[in-house]
């Protein structure tokens, strides 16, 4: 059965190989801009991103016929070729083979965004790693209340 009408929220973080703090200030928006439209071209669209020097989150509304890891894969290995083939960083750029992706109600995008934008504040106050436990603790806390 073909949807006419969709509302698909997805909160991706990619993370740099190693946690690596290889995206740079300097290039941190034409990498944005980049991510951005390839999103835009496989008919999704973004509604916030923020690339951290080891980690990037973006929020996108997808189309039906992509599933999170087809546009994860898109976005990862469209980027991985520009960052390189543009030397936007030292040595070889790479993701990790794995990211997240956290689906999110409409009621919440507003929100997410919010969060995601603020990226640079919120990482004065807690590290990555911090930040994942505490994606990862609520996350595992929704499975264990579906069961």
């Amino acid at each position: 059965m073909k949807i006419k009408y969709k509302n698909l929220y997805t909160h991706f973080i990619f993370t740099t190989l190693h946690r690596l703090p290889l995206i740079l200030e300097e290039n941190r928006q034409r990498i944005e801009k980049y991510m951005t439209e390839i999103v835009n071209h496989h008919e999704c669209k973004m509604y916030a991103i923020y690339a951290n020097p080891e980690h990037v989150h973006f929020l996108v509304s997808r189309g039906p016929n992509l599933d999170e890891e087809c546009l994860a894969d898109l976005v990862g290995k469209g980027s991985t070729q520009f960052i390189n083939e543009n030397k936007l960083c030292m040595g070889n750029f790479e993701w990790q083979e794995e990211c997240s992706a956290f689906s999110v109600s409409k009621r919440d995008v507003n929100k997410v965004c919010k969060y995601i934008l603020n990226q640079k504040e919120h990482h004065h106050k807690q590290t990555i790693a911090e930040e994942y436990e505490e994606f990862i603790k609520f996350y595992e806390q929704t499975i264990s209340l579906t069961k």
